[in-house]
């Protein structure tokens, strides 16, 4: 088996670095290209898991309001476009998270931050030309099935008769149903995703993120279906980035393999290989 040393030097070319190794085993010299992603948010919970994550394959640079100490980080306000557009130039793909992260927040809070911010990325995306947008969407985007049953029974882990599998599954077919401001503004960040893609060619990958939390396991009862663990969506973002060019707009929800997931991810499997490894019933 061969083994690589520290990079020699890094070339600069559009969407990639070009890092050159010296393969010991067979003294000679090989090229290995790193994509180039952009992280907006970066210093968030979810930022933090995915740079963590994703750094050492990728050449991975964020943009927030404060600095992430481990990578390059433009420090800006990305409700203001022309703060923020020069950190997308040679970007391959976009990570977006910039917003307030509340569910709870109120809509004059979602309009000023959250609207603005998802609309200056694929703005700025679509300007730079970058190749692909992967939007932090959210489960709350369809949070108000959670009041039909059997999901209103799942959540409160009054299973009764239930067993795992034996329901049918939220798909990403299925009409949106926002639960509040917050889930009205995921919906607003993947409408603007459609139009993106149609009308300016962006490959765009809306993903529905569960449960993510510090803890990465379940806290509370409806967490034992909901749950997103740190792994899973470092696997699940992958995925996305390596996924098809083919795919020019695509709707995944973000969820570990939960026994009592409501959610479907069949697409995900089937599009871009996403096999999620956890399962909230470990911790149960």
């Amino acid at each position: 088996m061969s083994s690589v040393s520290k990079p020699l030097y890094a070339l600069g070319t559009p969407g990639l670095v070009t890092q050159r190794y010296l393969c010991r085993n067979h003294n000679r010299m090989v090229c290995m290209e790193k994509k180039k992603v952009l992280i907006t948010g970066i210093t968030g919970l979810v930022g933090s898991v995915l740079m963590k994550g994703l750094r050492e394959e990728f050449d991975v640079t964020g943009i927030d309001l404060r600095v992430c100490p481990d990578v390059k980080t433009l420090v800006a306000d990305s409700t203001n476009l022309d703060e923020i557009i020069s950190a997308f130039e040679g970007v391959d793909t976009v990570i977006d998270l910039a917003s307030e992260p509340s569910n709870f927040a109120p809509w004059d809070v979602i309009y000023e931050n959250n609207l603005r911010c998802t609309f200056n990325a694929f703005e700025a995306s679509r300007i730079a030309g970058v190749r692909r947008v992967i939007f932090a969407s959210s489960n709350h985007a369809t949070g108000n099935y959670e009041n039909d049953s059997p999901y209103s029974e799942i959540v409160a882990g009054q299973y009764g008769a239930l067993t795992p599998g034996s329901f049918d599954l939220v798909t990403t077919d299925m009409p949106i149903r926002p639960d509040g401001p917050y889930g009205i503004g995921k919906a607003f960040g993947e409408a603007t995703g459609r139009y993106y893609s149609d009308e300016h060619g962006l490959s765009v990958m809306c993903l529905r993120i569960g449960t993510l939390n510090a803890e990465s396991r379940p806290t509370n009862l409806r967490q034992f279906a909901t749950l997103l663990t740190h792994g899973d969506l470092v696997r699940l973002v992958k995925a996305c980035i390596g996924g098809p060019d083919s795919i020019r707009f695509a709707i995944y929800y973000g969820v570990s393999n939960n026994s009592w997931r409501f959610w479907d991810i069949s697409n995900s499997q089937t599009d871009i290989g996403y096999a999620p490894e956890d399962n909230a019933e470990v911790w149960r």
